[in-house]
């Protein structure tokens, strides 16, 4: 795939690619594809989240990006009262189906679908259901997590609706879907599949873009 863009200005220049501002969290730097964010309208805290990575651990797959509060490491802790508001955009690299490593079985290729799952999975780990007596909520994040595979698996079916929203400035399809817990929204980027999730922040206004300047991002 071809991601790089192209300066226009005397065609036998010689112009070194664009690389990426400031320093990448351990697992960035290693990519192979564009990693994307929310756009400059957003002017909160941005963080690292988490990368995942092919099964021999060599190739970064996917990894997300986030902005405002922090919901997975200091939800519990919180005080229920108050309301944490983040939007956490998850970059996930366009993948063919590959055999795995030891031989015993394919990888499916990545697909929008495979976004929508990871945000969705993202907003279950970043929702908080205490106090749950401790069984109780592995039944319901079992129960949910069928449920946003079952969701992610029917991305063109009812269960989501059509939001059109800017990628480098050009508007661009997702499927999107709220429930009482936030939302998720998928569809496609240049260079990747695209998947995103909330609570407390709007889906309707965001808007996203490469990052090419990685400074303003803590671990």
């Amino acid at each position: 795939m071809d991601t790089t863009s192209h300066a226009v200005g005397d065609q036998h220049a010689e112009t070194a690619p664009a690389r990426p501002v400031g320093p990448k969290a351990p697992g960035f730097a290693e990519a192979d594809f564009p990693w994307y964010a929310l756009d400059d309208a957003w002017t909160g805290r941005r963080w690292y989240g988490a990368t995942g990575t092919s099964t021999d651990g060599r190739v970064v797959d996917y990894g997300s990006l986030g902005h405002g509060d922090e919901p997975v490491r200091s939800y519990l802790a919180q005080d229920p009262a108050e309301g944490r508001r983040f939007a956490v955009v998850v970059t996930v690299a366009r993948r063919e189906a590959r055999r795995l490593d030891n031989g015993t079985g394919m990888l499916e290729a990545t697909s929008v679908a495979s976004a929508a799952w990871l945000a969705g999975s993202g907003l279950l780990a970043a929702t908080e259901h205490a106090p749950m007596e401790r069984s109780l909520r592995q039944d319901w994040l079992d129960q949910q997590t069928t449920l946003a595979w079952d969701l992610a698996d029917d991305i063109d079916g009812p269960g989501w609706s059509s939001l059109t929203l800017p990628v480098n400035g050009t508007p661009q399809a997702f499927r999107y879907r709220e429930s009482e817990y936030g939302w998720v929204l998928a569809g496609d980027a240049p260079g990747v599949h695209l998947g995103a999730y909330g609570r407390g922040v709007s889906a309707y206004g965001l808007g996203f873009t490469t990052v090419s300047d990685f400074t303003g991002y803590g671990a």
